[in-house]
Order: structure tokens, then C-alpha cells, then sequence
């Protein structure tokens, strides 16, 4: 039975089955729950005790050891689907949420589809027919070519040629790519071969498709992405930016929003251009619309996201709109339920990923056992997490353990509170980025909001991370610790407050401090 917010509906379910795992499959389980729907997880053999399992309302096993066999097997997903009577499948992000053949395969298979139509996915997902559209349709894009591609042609002939009337710096893009997978900038000629040869492999691994395209590398550019909301009764409203300018090889590290960079003026400007973007598609659902911001103000379109964002959280957090739960409605056919002048731009927030890696290392995955995990607290703090105490973190999946997301009234305060959050935030068993985040947090140029994307990538990782400590160290005078009482005074306000720094918090901060 649908839940009563789905009354008169045109396409109503009341069972979802969400085809995803960890923090992101947490998130949506727990929506539905919220939402009066009936949340299905799915899982493999090696993730049958995982925390997504034991929030859902019903768990279905996916026979099989690898990826392509269980999260990657859409026909297995959708015979689960049917197995438990589950009428929808939301997909997360990851995995199959950006394939059109497996939102066909839904559709047609009865099932409601919580995501975009497969023409949309398909156009936007391939970066030529994308860039192709804004043209047409009038949003700005980055001065570029596509490489010529047929069967006899000089494929390295043709790229020089698209290469010099690009100019240098440039950058080779996948065509069929994102997650800064097949990208590669060339600074001068004679590193354009070997750097498409690497793109063009890499492409062919994650994609299936190594087609390149040549694009005018913006130095001291902002990446900036507009959040975007469409209903299937031809209605679209921007969500505001954010900024995710703070990335390692195009892969994103810290979000926020709003972005310090985009006036009201300019967040206009982009805003209507993502719609514009998103409904020249025939867009429904949530997307994200992804711009290049130049220094001189200029923005130029990236790509289209035709799904939920890993960072998400910082637009719910300052506009107050639940966007799973929107994802819902609309895909139940319902309207989006509020005009473009009511979308509000409350405070601050900044998102943090967690990852289960070395910076130290070149930023290679860490496994182990989760033997102490302690998350921060507090007002205008919220943790997204896949995982708990206990877990085990393996390489069978991707390393990020959690999102961390702080709310605040204005930037300031939202580093502060993120910094404060980052200091308790306890994961011991495997190494992590936790005081990378700290230290890049706490630069001068993400203070001062002039970090752009070059940054980290220009960076020394060992300029930005923190002390190695010694595990079975810091797990013994925790214990101690907090069996003493260390670190538990309390300032005039009654916040707890550090003894050795005088910092507020809880002895794990001393201990990551002052012990080696």
C-alpha cells in the first residue's frame, strides 16, 4: 500500500529496492523508512553484514563474488526486485545509476525507475553529445574539439591537429567517463601521445569506450556545480551551487555551499543555465549540472550528473529540501511542490569525505578492522556512514567510510565547526585522511576562499598531512582516558573542554595532538 503523501499519483509504489551499498544505500533506506515506503537492501556474500543490511526493512542476497556478478549484474537486481515484490529501485550514485540500459531494463520491466529517463542518461553520460546540446541550446562550454574517430584514420594526426587548435594546456577527456577516470592534462606536444594512449586505456577499462575529446585546460578555475530539481510535468529549479573546488585528481575531497567565489547576481546566471541544461534533455528527478568558474568570472559547462551526488548533503543543509525524498515524489509523478523564489540560501555548509587511504602513500586504499570508530556530534553536525565498529574494510569496495557534513551561519563558523568535528572524529584499524582533511581545511587559501582546482594537485600530500601514530598506543591511553576523565573540563558555558590544549572536545583530540 503507498504511502498517503502518494495519493492520486500517477505511478505509485510503496516498496524500494535501493541497488546500491554502504553510506549512500544507509541514506536512502532510511528516506524511505521516513517516507512510509518499505526499504529492500541488496548485498553479496562479502557484504551480507554490512550496516545497509541491518537498516533496511528486508535484505535480498545477490548470488555471486564480483562486482560484475552482483552490483554490476542489473538483470540479477532486477530479478531480486521481483523476488521480494519490491515496485521501484532507487540506484544510488556509483555502480548502475548512470546506465541507460539498466533504467530501460527497469522500466520495462514494470518497475518504477527513481532516476531520469534513459535518453537523458545516455545523451549526458557520453560527454560529445552533451557538449554537442549546450551548444545548441546556448549554455557556454570550454573551447574544444572532438577527435575524429574511424576505422583507416590517423588517429594521432587527427588529435594533433584538434591539440593545436585547442591550444596548450589542454586536457583529454573521456567521452564516456566521469570520476576522473580518462582524463589527462598535456602541457606541451610532446607528451600528447603517451598522455591519450594512458586516457584511451583507462577509458577502455572503466567505460568500454575510449573515445577522447581535446578541451582548453582552465588554470585557476573554481569547479562549481549546480544542483537541479525536474518534475515530469515540465517544471525545473536550481537548488543553488556548490563549490567543489577542493579536489585530487579530479576527484573531489571538500564541498560546500554556497560557494565563496558566486555572487547572487552570478548564481542566477548559472542557476538558469543548469535549467536550461537539464530541461533541453527532457530532465526528471534530481541531477547536477557542472560548470568550470574561470577568474575572470566566465563559467563554461562540464558535464551533467544524471543522478544523486556524493555531496548532496550541503545543498539539503542550506535550502531545507530533502532531495531522496524528492526523488521519490517525482518519481512517483508527482510535481516538485515549490516555485524557483522559494528555494532559500540558509548559513553555511561543508561536506567532508572520509576515506580509508594513506595520503602518505600516494593515497592508496587501507584495509583492516574498524577496531575503534567514534563519530562527532553536535549541533549542525551530520555524519553519513556505511560503516560501524566492528566492520571490516576490505578492498572489494570503494574506501570512502563516511561523509561528514557540518552546518553553520555563516563560512567561518562552518570551518570552525568542521575543524572541531574532524579533531573527535575517531577511526582506528585503518589509516585514513582524517588530518589531511584537518591540515587542508586549515590552509591559508581554503580560509580564505581562494583555493581553486590546481591546489591539492600542486600540493606536496606530505605539507598536508598529519603525525603517524602509533595504533596500539593511542587505543590504550584512550581507554585510559576516558576511565580518568582526561580532557573533560568544562569551560563557562558547560562545553567540555581539552585540558592539554584548551580546545573543546573529547580526549581523542590530546591524544591525536600530543602523542606520537
Amino acid at each position: 500500500m503507498p504511502p498517503e503523501w502518494m495519493e492520486g499519483s500517477p505511478r505509485p509504489f510503496s516498496k524500494v529496492l535501493v541497488a546500491n551499498r554502504g553510506e549512500i544505500a544507509v541514506r536512502i533506506l532510511r528516506a524511505a523508512r521516513e517516507s512510509g515506503l518499505v526499504g529492500v537492501a541488496m548485498y553479496s556474500d562479502s557484504d551480507a553484514s554490512s550496516l545497509h543490511v541491518e537498516v533496511a526493512d528486508e535484505a535480498v542476497r545477490i548470488v555471486g563474488d564480483t562486482l560484475d556478478q552482483t552490483y554490476l549484474n542489473g538483470s540479477a537486481i532486477i530479478e531480486a526486485a521481483k523476488s521480494c515484490e519490491a515496485d521501484a529501485i532507487h540506484p544510488g550514485y556509483g555502480f548502475l545509476s548512470e546506465r541507460a540500459g539498466f533504467a530501460r531494463e527497469v522500466e520495462s520491466s514494470g518497475i518504477v525507475w527513481i532516476g531520469p529517463p534513459a535518453e537523458a542518461i545516455e545523451t549526458m553520460g557520453d560527454k560529445i553529445s552533451a557538449r554537442r546540446l549546450m551548444i545548441d541550446s546556448g549554455v557556454p562550454v570550454i573551447p574544444g574539439e572532438e577527435v575524429p574517430v574511424e576505422d583507416g584514420a590517423d588517429h594521432l594526426g587527427n588529435l594533433a591537429i584538434s591539440a593545436a587548435r585547442v591550444g596548450y594546456p589542454l586536457l583529454l577527456k573521456a567521452s564516456a567517463g566521469g570520476g576522473g577516470k580518462g582524463m589527462r592534462a598535456v602541457s606541451e606536444p610532446k607528451s600528447l601521445r603517451s598522455e591519450y594512449e594512458a586516457a584511451a586505456r583507462e577509458a577502455s577499462a572503466a567505460f568500454g569506450d575510449g573515445t577522447v575529446y581535446v578541451e582548453r585546460l582552465l588554470r585557476n578555475a573554481k569547479h562549481v556545480e549546480i544542483q537541479v530539481l525536474c518534475d515530469s510535468h515540465g517544471k525545473a529549479v536550481h537548488l543553488n551551487e556548490r563549490d567543489c573546488s577542493l579536489q585530487r585528481r579530479y576527484q573531489k575531497v571538500i564541498e560546500e555551499a554556497p560557494s565563496p567565489a558566486v555572487s547572487g547576481s552570478k548564481r542566477e546566471e548559472m542557476g538558469q543555465a543548469a535549467v536550461t541544461a537539464a530541461m533541453s534533455v527532457g530532465y526528471v528527478g534530481a541531477g547536477t549540472v557542472e560548470f568550470l568558474l574561470a577568474s575572470n568570472g566566465d563559467f563554461y559547462f562540464l558535464e551533467m550528473n544524471t543522478r544523486l551526488q556524493v555531496e548532496h548533503p550541503v545543498t539539503e543543509m542550506t535550502t531545507g529540501v530533502d532531495l531522496v525524498q524528492k526523488q521519490f515524489e517525482v518519481a512517483a509523478g508527482l510535481g516538485i511542490g515549490f516555485e524557483q523564489h522559494e528555494v532559500s540560501q540558509n548559513g553555511h555548509s561543508i561536506e567532508a569525505r572520509i576515506y580509508a587511504e594513506d595520503p602518505r602513500s600516494g593515497f592508496l586504499p587501507s584495509t583492516g578492522k574498524l577496531s575503534m570508530w567514534r563519530q562527532p556530534s553536535g549541533p549542525g553536525i551530520r555524519v553519513d556512514s556505511g560503516v560501524r565498529e566492528g566492520d571490516e574494510v576490505t578492498i572489494d569496495f570503494d574506501p570512502m567510510l563516511a561523509k561528514l557534513i557540518v552546518h553553520a551561519p555563516n563560512r567561518g563558523a562552518a570551518i570552525r565547526r568542521m575543524d572541531a568535528a574532524l579533531s573527535e572524529f575517531v577511526a582506528l584499524g585503518v589509516t585514513t585522511n582524517i588530518e589531511f582533511l584537518r591540515n587542508a581545511l586549515n590552509h591559508a587559501s581554503f580560509r580564505d576562499g581562494s583555493i581553486d582546482t590546481d591546489f591539492l594537485d600542486n600540493s606536496d600530500p606530505r605539507e598536508l598531512d598529519g603525525e603517524e601514530y602509533d595504533e596500539g598506543t593511542l587505543v590504550a591511553i584512550a581507554a585510559a582516558a576516558q576511565r580518568l576523565g582526561l580532557g573533560s573540563a568544562r569551560n563557562d558555558s558547560g562545553e567540555a573542554v581539552d585540558e592539554h590544549t584548551g580546545h573543546q572536545g573529547d580526549p581523542f583530540r590530546t591524544l591525536r595532538r600530543t602523542f606520537p
